[in-house]
């Protein structure tokens, strides 16, 4: 049966020269562990890193001048110990790829099955061969589990000698990177030995962290197969726990090491090391009696139950079919359904942004998964609840109302030293009460909305109640704020800003209506709510009469404009290369701000202020942000671009693939990621949620022949298929009574569990030419 490559990654020997790239591509996680794609040797590497989801470190901020509320402490995701780790000598040699002949080498990426396998034959220096096979997972119904098998046998009809050595390794080396402020903070040796416990084939290490005060445990147990004559032995530190097996292979025979792994974190005063301890060894010895096949059975029905809603088909472009769902697969492994845990904005596949939280999280990944794992979802906005006394305590700090969430965070607090972008980012709070307001429209959670949704949309309405102020003539204004778009600092009125603080003020008032009692037990009264109401009516939203465009943010398209003709690739990113003073004060947009405000609030806008604001901000925005493309994709989609809007769409879809930023080696782009699927669902299906209805305009770009899609509502899996006949929409699992009621190009749809609807595709408007990129900038176009 031949192999469909688009539910395959695949990576060979000539890679090595970019194995960090490798690594993220490659990382398996299951939203509390997370073990970055290295070799099993652990040599040669990019940057190695085993993650658990929250476990950091916390440093000391320095500032050449300090200030007031600037935060003196930052948080920096630190790797666990490492029991990815089996290393092996050939004949006294060890197999490094960089030496001997690696006759053959490839690693895959199965994205149905949710492992890494991987088979190498290599001779070494000396002459000796072996063939080395693996497989890695992390476990999705296990929240604590990882295993790798392991297995060698001779390449050629002599024996060899053999020495597999299974580590698990604290305080594993990371390279720093001192050539893009982006890159991750290391912080060396953060892990301070309390306990390790060799056994046998069995183990386990505890460590702690010395300034954020928590403590990770980690268990291993083996399971082996080896030929006679092999010997077993362990060795240990405090750093390290090491179980060998050495002995001769004679020609057809097999080693075979499996090892299971166990990790677990918690806070230093929750408990003893011992305590933890024995909680990892039981997990570890559990997985274990369930046994290796059975981990990968259960793995992969996993997987195809998250498949049968998360999967995007397209035919007619095997990379992008490939490159949607790479993408997805990392998000549907980024969070977990069973805990109130959220997503970092690498996930946990590197230690890019010091794998610190951003408003990436309620703005591009959860309105995913809302659509697909909406459990994800509700824990990511439980988190966020967990640390409203945080974010209550630096809006006091502030001197704001109301609750202030922090621009970057890991356990809650704000994290970012660099104010303009991140403190004056307040839009962070919006984004949040959007992604409570998204939820609840699409599953119709009112439990979740009165006891965890309403009191965040309450406090992040105070916020802005409280940080607005109203202008003589009755408009009231958002000022001294950072919008979406980097390159624009400390702006009054963002048009994006201001529409959130709108979705949010009404949000929040209907929220306190539906929930009477539990608004008043949270001292919410009518007058309260009347304010909210008020000043969402009056928002201000700065428009150019003269160009006919709405403003970005008040006075921006009387700025001076950039010299797009004089850049040349090298100039790209700007931020790398020119001075924030220059990239403020002129009309060069980092990212979707405007056009991703069109996307979120779309009835805000008419037909054609979409399209002249979109051609006004495609020409002046570069794309030096990830989260750019996918967004521009959608609005591209609806205006009738479709060649412009597959292109970006492909660019959001490939971001990582392809490595398109050179930043894929820090960990994946989740925002982008997710890019790929709202391209494809929000652009080409058209979908639409804002108004509370479910609702579509479908278009197919030349190059897509069908475009068939998956999403829940209300509890409900739907089915959407486009062609060139026309849409259709099915409840695949729905009894006959069923019904859901939809919108299809303006028009009322009711589906039922008993027969699809079909309806025509929509005319696609005539959008007229193309609007033009910044030099240089337009994204590649699709063959």
């Amino acid at each position: 049966m031949q192999t469909d490559e688009t539910w395959q990654i695949r990576r060979t020997a000539t890679d090595l020269d970019r194995l960090g790239e490798t690594e993220s591509v490659f990382a398996l996680s299951n939203g509390w562990v997370g073990w970055r794609g290295t070799l099993d040797e652990g040599q040669p590497y990019g940057m190695p890193g085993s993650y658990l989801n929250g476990f950091h470190e916390r440093r000391r901020q320095s500032y050449p001048e300090d200030g007031y509320a600037f935060p003196q402490e930052s948080d920096t995701v630190i790797s666990a110990p490492n029991a990815a780790l089996i290393r092996l000598w050939v004949a006294g040699e060890p197999l490094d790829l960089r030496t001997g002949t690696v006759r053959a080498h490839e690693r895959t990426l199965d994205l149905r099955a949710g492992v890494v396998r991987r088979c190498t034959e290599w001779i070494s220096p000396a002459g000796h061969g072996v063939r080395v096979r693996s497989t890695r997972l992390v476990s999705l119904p296990r929240h604590a589990v990882a295993a790798v098998r392991y297995e060698v046998e001779p390449l050629d009809d002599r024996p060899v000698e053999i020495r597999v050595c299974s580590d698990v390794l604290a305080n594993e080396r990371v390279p720093e990177r001192a050539d893009d402020p982006r890159a991750a903070s290391v912080v060396h040796d953060p892990l301070d030995a309390e306990l390790h416990r060799p056994d046998g084939h069995r183990g386990v290490l505890v460590h702690r962290t010395d300034r954020s005060a928590q403590r990770v445990a980690v268990a291993v147990t083996h399971g082996t197969d080896a030929p006679a004559g092999f010997t077993d032995g362990d060795d240990h530190t405090p750093d390290r726990l090491r179980t060998t097996l050495e002995g001769r292979l004679a020609p057809g025979q097999q080693l075979r090491l499996t090892k299971y792994a166990a990790y677990e974190c918690a806070p230093v005063d929750d408990g003893t090391p011992d305590e933890l301890a024995d909680l990892v060894t039981a997990e570890a010895d559990a997985a274990h009696r369930h046994g290796f096949d059975a981990l990968l059975a259960d793995q992969r029905a996993t997987l195809d139950e998250r498949w049968r809603t998360a999967d995007v088909e397209i035919d007619g472009d095997p990379e992008l079919q490939q490159a949607v769902r790479f993408s997805v697969f990392h998000l549907l492994q980024a969070g977990r359904v069973d805990g109130d845990r959220t997503i970092a904005a690498k996930g946990l596949t590197g230690n890019g942004y010091d794998g610190h939280v951003l408003w990436d999280t309620e703005s591009y990944v959860l309105p995913v998964l809302t659509y697909l794992l909406p459990g994800v979802a509700r824990g990511a906005l439980r988190w966020r609840h967990a640390h409203l006394p945080q974010a209550r305590e630096r809006a006091a700090e502030l001197r704001l109302t109301g609750a202030t969430f922090p621009w970057r965070t890991i356990g809650g607090r704000e994290c970012s030293g660099y104010w303009p972008a991140g403190t004056a980012a307040l839009h962070v709070n919006a984004d949040i009460a959007d992604a409570v307001l998204r939820y609840v429209t699409v599953t119709g959670d009112q439990e979740f909305l009165a006891d965890t949704g309403l009191e965040l949309l309450v406090e992040t309405a105070r916020l802005w109640a409280g940080y607005g102020h109203w202008s003589d003539d009755g408009a009231f204004h958002v000022t001294g704020i950072t919008g979406p778009d980097e390159y624009a600092a400390l702006v009054d009125d963002n048009v994006f800003t201001n529409l959130m603080v709108r979705r949010n003020l009404r949000g929040a008032a209907d929220a306190a209506g539906r929930h009477p009692e539990r608004a008043a037990a949270l001292g919410v009264d009518p007058a309260e709510i009347a304010g909210w109401r008020a000043a969402a009516d009056a928002v201000h939203l700065p428009y150019d009469r003269k160009r006919g465009v709405h403003q970005q943010a008040a006075g921006f398209t009387e700025q001076p404009e950039w010299d797009f003709a004089a850049m040349t690739d090298d100039d790209y990113p700007l931020l790398l290369h020119y001075p924030y003073l220059e990239l403020y004060r002129r009309q060069v947009v980092k990212q979707a701000d405007l056009v991703l405000a069109m996307q979120r609030c779309p009835g805000e806008f008419t037909a054609e202020a979409k399209a002249r604001n979109f051609a006004y901000y495609q020409a002046r925005t570069v794309r030096d942000s990830s989260l750019s493309a996918g967004s521009q994709a959608v609005l591209a989609a609806e205006l009738g671009h479709l060649d412009l809007a597959y292109d970006l769409f492909a660019e959001a879809a490939l971001h990582d693939l392809a490595d398109l930023g050179d930043k894929t080696s820090d960990g994946l782009h989740l925002a982008a990621l997710a890019g790929a699927w709202t391209a494809a669902v929000e652009g080409f299906g058209g979908l639409r949620d804002d108004t509370g209805v479910l609702s579509f305009d479908p278009r197919l770009p030349a190059r897509i022949d069908r475009l068939a899609f998956h999403l829940r509502w209300h509890g409900q899996r739907l089915r959407v298929t486009l062609t060139r006949d026309g849409a259709r929409y099915e409840l695949p699992d729905a009894d006959p009574e069923t019904t859901v009621d939809l919108r299809h190009a303006g028009e009322p749809v009711t589906v039922t569990g008993a027969a699809a609807v079909t309806r025509p595709l929509p005319q696609v408007p005539d959008p007229g030419p193309e609007p033009p990129s910044p030099h240089g900038r337009r994204p590649a176009r699709r063959a």
